[in-house]
């Protein structure tokens, strides 16, 4: 079973290879991280005003809800301050700037289950990142923005970390999805009819719920199972996530074990250096290509997002 860390003083190459095998690290807030849950509190204040943005689903309506967060969304994603600060959440959990590498910072939503689960608000079912192209060393970076709820929270299965899990990652390919589904999530709000890696089996466990206060992180790997727990509560989640590599785990394809991922493509070409900005060089970057790249989808994330909606 895998182990959860709490505020640990572990080094960072010690912390990947834990994370990379399944273990689970939170950690406190800290000055930087609830600098950076202030502005999502600034912006959600702002496009939901004068109404509490936990409770909007009580004054507009999911078509509503889902206008101003095809615009809000993208604006965090690309606000200068996102990228100021998430380097510096790095370097306080101790991790050499010039090797470490993000991509860019996602505010999530997740309203009552009744109210808006698709789309721009989507539920995500039980699912690795690994399916959706990521990268074997993926680490993922999860903040709530405010105080969460075992029923509105994000749900671990720590279980699979080490077991197969029957899946349709075949389906997927990311070149395919930036280029064709990413930029309609908008228009998804009664239901969300584009395809996605989904397992095809039971899972026989429920899912764990860790609860940091606003501004704590959960770090985990890319290939942990995980979901949205369908929110039963009486407010919206607000969270932060963003995802980051290590340039040597990168080249050396380090990473966790790839089980059950069968998709195509790579979210290779999104992440950028938390020291100065530049992107992964494309000699690494074509290391982890497949073949399905062509000159006409190959996108990072956020760039036609300034425009049109982000998922």
């Amino acid at each position: 079973m895998p182990g959860v860390f709490i505020d640990s003083d572990l080094n960072d190459d010690e912390r990947r290879r834990r994370l990379y095998s399944g273990d689970i690290f939170i950690s406190c807030a800290t000055d930087t991280t609830r600098e950076l849950i202030a502005l999502a509190k600034k912006m959600l204040d702002e496009a939901f005003a004068p109404h509490d943005p936990r409770t909007i689903h009580k004054h507009m309506t999911p078509e509503e809800v889902a206008a101003i967060l095809s615009t809000m969304k993208p604006a965090f994603i690309h606000h200068p301050e996102c990228k100021r600060l998430i380097p510096l959440i790095m370097k306080e959990s101790g991790v050499d700037l010039d090797k470490l590498y993000f991509d860019v910072p996602r505010m999530r939503s997740a309203y009552p289950s009744h109210f808006l689960s698709s789309g721009i608000a989507y539920a995500f079912h039980p699912h690795r990142d690994t399916w959706y192209s990521a990268p074997m060393c993926q680490l993922n970076w999860w903040l709530p923005i405010y105080s969460i709820d075992p029923d509105n929270a994000m749900g671990f299965y720590p279980d699979y970390f080490n077991v197969p899990v029957r899946n349709n990652s075949e389906i997927y390919n990311y070149y395919e999805w930036n280029s064709k589904n990413r930029a309609t999530a908008a228009q998804h709000v009664k239901t969300d009819t584009r395809e996605q890696p989904k397992p095809q089996q039971e899972l026989n466990s429920q899912s764990l719920r860790y609860l940091p206060p606003p501004g704590g992180i959960i770090i985990f790997s890319g290939a942990q199972l995980h979901e949205t727990v369908p929110n039963t509560t009486d407010f919206a989640r607000y969270s932060i996530d963003f995802r980051t590599v290590h340039i040597d785990d990168v080249v050396a394809h380090r990473g966790a074990v790839n089980l059950d991922s069968r998709c195509t493509g790579t979210t290779m070409r999104d992440y950028i250096c938390a020291a100065d900005g530049r992107p992964l060089p494309e000699g690494i970057v074509k290391l982890y290509d497949d073949g399905t790249a062509t000159s006409d989808k190959i996108l990072r994330f956020g760039d036609r997002l300034v425009e049109t909606p982000a998922a």
